[in-house]
């Protein structure tokens, strides 16, 4: 009988499937960071749900499917796992993948001045946020050396004063002994630019966080197509 992925019920195809595997391995392991197009880095992935079998179709529809292979790792397991040729486990597989991405983005921003370390923050607030379908809100609190106490995810929504609460920011400060702290989020349409209520809020924030002692770094939208720091536009 055919081996397959649980429910998904993709089958054993007749080539080599083996010397196929062994060439991407062998590719993988002696190149750079470009040996493989990003559908072969997919059927890479893959190859841990998929024990024996082809995960190029698969992969190339994926990648088809969502527009990247960022987009792939990021999508919903659920819509993974309807794919066709898909199942639980390889959508397990490909969480993990994302996960660990994560996990190694956020350990360059752990206990590092965040000012002095900005690439690793926008590179971490990246791989976490510009592939989310919904618009979420986090604030970054910093201590008096700039090093992160705590990332709050605040809320899911559009950031307006029904979402985020500018006392409640600066009080949730103050309790973490803070100084300063920095605003995140994205816009799941992947244009990065600030809209009327972004810039209005910010300068709430700011200057709640002024008669208190704490200072608003910066706020910061990250979009698919890139980010905005309203710091950087003048906008704080």
């Amino acid at each position: 009988m055919p081996q397959t992925d649980g429910k998904s019920g993709a089958a054993k195809p007749a080539h080599d499937a083996v010397g196929h595997r062994a060439r991407l391995r062998e590719r993988l392991l002696g190149g750079g960071s470009e040996a493989l197009a990003d559908y072969e880095v997919l059927e890479y992935l893959l190859f841990a749900a998929f024990r024996q079998g082809d995960t190029k179709p698969i992969a190339k529809r994926l990648i088809k499917r969502f527009g990247s292979l960022s987009a792939v790792l990021n999508a919903e397991p659920g819509a993974l796992a309807r794919e066709k040729g898909m199942g639980e486990a390889s959508a397990a597989a490909l969480k993990a993948v994302a996960l660990a991405a994560r996990r190694m983005a956020r350990n360059e921003v752990q206990a590092k001045p965040v000012l002095g370390s900005w690439q690793a923050l926008l590179d971490y607030l990246t791989v976490d946020m510009a592939h989310l379908t919904v618009e979420r809100v986090r604030v970054l609190y910093l201590n008096a050396r700039n090093e992160l106490i705590q990332d709050h995810h605040v809320g899911d929504g559009s950031i307006d004063e029904a979402a985020i609460h500018p006392r409640e920011v600066i009080r949730r400060g103050l309790d973490l002994g803070a100084t300063a702290l920095i605003l995140v989020h994205n816009h799941p349409s992947g244009n990065p630019e600030p809209s009327r209520a972004d810039v209005q809020i910010t300068a709430r924030i700011a200057e709640a966080g002024r008669l208190l002692g704490i200072i608003v770094h910066d706020h910061v939208i990250v979009g698919r197509d890139g980010h905005t720091s309203l710091r950087a536009k003048g906008l704080i």
